[in-house]
């Protein structure tokens, strides 16, 4: 397992030298639907080999209202809302597309709030539309991860099995599933850890107000036990990159990614 980050096109050229800098190699990318061109396309591959950079995913957000909480998230985030389901399929046949163009394997994304009630009607709709946009993936031999957070790992587990495709797979966070207050990461790789192809590094604390998420740490200060978490990908086979993900801004996000990536290294060096 190797250490990386998430980086944001179109700054990904004083990323990519920033990763060098401090010994950094690999990444998760974003590159919004806007600036899928081919001089963009063209552009990202040429600073990936400049730098030197393995791009093990394409992060798939997509366009329209997004509120990150419990009361407008189920009907915004993800490919699950109605209102917004067929552009955002469409947008993610586009990050399938973009992957192949940089050679990449994986793309991530939310699917949103999956219902846990299988026999609701939002659910049963989703499944067949899914099974479709994997049709897409299929064809050109790219993964569709889904990223943790807003269902339970056993709800996730269903979601994957009923879809029924081999090219789906879990860009797990840790930090999510106690952000939505879903699991406790290390147990939740009991029920999804066959699944994962990516990992977000990321901290946490549990939600105390029933419409808003918990608060979001850096690594370290939170309540992900990363040397269990870590172990516990070294039990399964789990190979990858760790991506850090830390959401704030300026200075202090790249020296909490620092200091989550010395964290990272000492556990790593003990296994």
């Amino acid at each position: 397992m190797k250490v990386g980050v998430i980086v944001k096109y179109p700054k990904i050229e004083e990323e990519f030298s920033w990763m060098r800098e401090n010994g950094i190699d690999n990444c998760q990318m974003y590159m919004m639907p806007e600036y899928q061109t081919e001089e963009n396309i063209r552009r990202a591959i040429d600073l990936r080999e400049q730098y030197g950079i393995t791009v093990t995913s394409i992060v798939g957000m997509w366009t329209g209202a997004q509120e990150w909480n419990f009361s407008a998230g189920p009907m915004t985030l993800g490919l699950i809302p109605t209102a917004y389901r067929d552009r955002r399929m469409q947008e993610m046949r586009r990050y399938c597309d973009l992957a192949v163009g940089l050679g990449v394997s994986d793309v991530s994304s939310h699917m949103g709030f999956i219902p846990e009630y299988m026999y609701d009607t939002v659910y049963r709709e989703w499944i067949p539309a899914m099974r479709d946009l994997m049709h897409y993936y299929e064809a050109r031999d790219v993964y569709l991860d889904f990223e943790t957070g807003q269902e339970t790992p056993v709800t996730m587990l269903r979601a994957i099995r009923d879809i029924g495709s081999d090219h789906v797979g879990v860009n797990f966070d840790s930090g999510n599933l106690i952000l939505y207050g879903k699991a406790n990461p290390v147990d939740a790789l009991d029920v999804i850890g066959s699944y994962v192809r990516g990992v977000h590094a990321k901290d946490a604390t549990y939600p105390t107000d029933p419409l808003y998420l918990g608060d979001e740490q850096a690594l370290g200060e939170g309540m992900v036990d990363f040397p269990r978490f870590v172990r516990r990908l070294s039990e399964i086979g789990y190979g990858g990159a760790i991506t850090i993900e830390r959401e704030c801004a300026g200075d202090r996000e790249r020296e909490d990614i620092l200091r989550g990536k010395q964290l990272l290294d000492g556990i790593l060096a003990e296994l």
